[in-house]
């Protein structure tokens, strides 16, 4: 084993315990923000394996899409909720433990099953490196068009849901008598936050 062998075993070790200890944060943590900054260590942990199998173009992808919109999208959606409540024990919450742990070990077993039978060969038709990025943006532009720019509105639209939300206030949590109901136009609309006026520069 050469030093560059060793290397990549060393890194592919180091980023297999990061994205294993953080993927149990993720799911053990009663802290939901706590669970959601873990999961974009396991999202850059995964972009490290990208790096090892030389796929710079998906790991980069994988930084930019996953941790810097999802997860940060989950981060907002999270804190404007902001919903507190207090704990309530669940009755017979061993049930549904345990049903969980059997559907993660079945997956679990369906997935190794799956990487140990198949045939890992690269292909020499396939390109690699900076060839495989020329190839991916080909496809982009040609064969997955429409995809492509379908994500991209569907991404927008979701952007301008959060900038909408987020401006609104929160309802109130006791509901209005009959008597006190505004009308059904103003029912519909949440209200604005006051907005300060801007003095005029002279």
């Amino acid at each position: 084993m050469n030093l560059a062998e060793g290397v990549q075993l060393v890194s592919f070790l180091v980023l297999s315990a990061m994205m294993i200890g953080a993927a149990l944060g993720v799911v053990l943590l009663s802290n939901i923000v706590y669970s959601a900054f873990l999961l974009a260590l396991v999202f850059v942990s995964m972009s490290g394996m990208y790096i090892l199998l030389n796929a710079g173009f998906v790991a980069a992808a994988q930084i930019l899409v996953y941790v810097g919109a999802v997860n940060v999208l989950i981060l907002f959606g999270i804190m404007l909720v902001n919903k507190r409540q207090d704990f309530l024990p669940v009755k017979n919450a061993w049930l549904g433990k345990a049903a969980t742990a059997a559907v993660c070990l079945g997956l679990f077993a369906l997935l190794s099953t799956m990487v140990l039978a198949t045939p890992w060969a690269i292909s020499d038709l396939m390109p690699i490196g900076d060839g495989a990025i020329v190839a991916i943006g080909k496809h982009f532009f040609t064969d997955y068009l429409l995809p492509f720019e379908l994500a991209s509105v569907l991404l927008l639209m979701a952007m301008i849901g959060a900038i909408v939300i987020a401006r609104r206030d929160f309802l109130p949590d006791e509901l209005l008598s009959s008597s006190e109901l505004p009308p059904e136009s103003e029912m519909l609309t949440l209200p604005e936050r006051p907005r300060q006026a801007i003095a005029a520069r002279k």
